[in-house]
């Protein structure tokens, strides 16, 4: 079944020869949504490859404000967690559940090995550092030259695009947290959209009608 899985999402880019070290030396791991993976000051021993679910990846601030980079779906694994690993640095960022998720765990002396000795494994490192890289480019540009009401409504929008469904299950508190501003400004901005026709909200839902 782990073999399945592994195959329908990255057998794509991994080699039947990787894919078999994976299953060798990989731990798989199961989280629950909010669980913490990866946790900011924590000792990099492993990477994580996204087998199922979604995983949200933020930074915080002195003050403990977090801020999303970006989202891993299903066949993605963390360039931020790449970076960490071969420094040997601790982790400086925050990988959260955002829905039930399968992760398979590669240790670090594995992932050094593989990219020296796997074109397979390479590219897949080296596409997944530019994918994010593009992210915390789009993050950026965003913070700098989106007003809030644009960011939420984009927010929205990449929610119902990441989860194939119109309808988002989320309080106002977590995108509060997600975008660094208060939950009143992120209510009073959700009751703005809903007078443009744009959103629908319910109790800790919210329908998105255009995207």
């Amino acid at each position: 079944m782990v073999k399945q899985q592994l195959s329908e999402q990255f057998g794509y880019v991994f080699d039947e020869q990787l894919i078999e070290s994976i299953l060798e030396v990989g731990r798989l791991k199961q989280f629950k949504k909010d669980d913490i993976i990866i946790d900011i000051g924590q000792d990099m021993q492993s990477i994580p490859l996204l087998i199922s679910g979604n995983i949200k990846v933020s930074r915080e601030d002195h003050l403990g404000h977090e801020l999303l980079l970006y989202v891993l779906e299903h066949g993605d694994t963390c360039a931020m967690s790449l970076t960490c690993c071969l420094s040997k640095a601790k982790s400086k960022i925050r990988a959260v559940a955002d829905k039930n998720s399968s992760v398979m765990m590669i240790p670090l002396e594995n992932m050094s090995k593989w990219f020296h000795t796997n074109e397979s494994w390479r590219n897949f490192i080296l596409e997944s550092y530019q994918v994010r890289f593009n992210e915390m480019l789009e993050t950026i540009d965003t913070l700098a030259f989106m007003k809030m009401d644009e960011r939420l409504f984009k927010y929205l929008t990449d929610k119902v695009k990441l989860n194939a469904s119109s309808t988002i299950t989320i309080t106002h508190q977590q995108i509060s947290e997600d975008l660094n501003t208060s939950r009143v400004v992120i209510s009073r901005l959700l009751k703005q959209l809903e007078d443009e026709s744009k959103i629908n909200i319910g109790r800790n839902k919210i329908e998105v009608l255009q995207f």
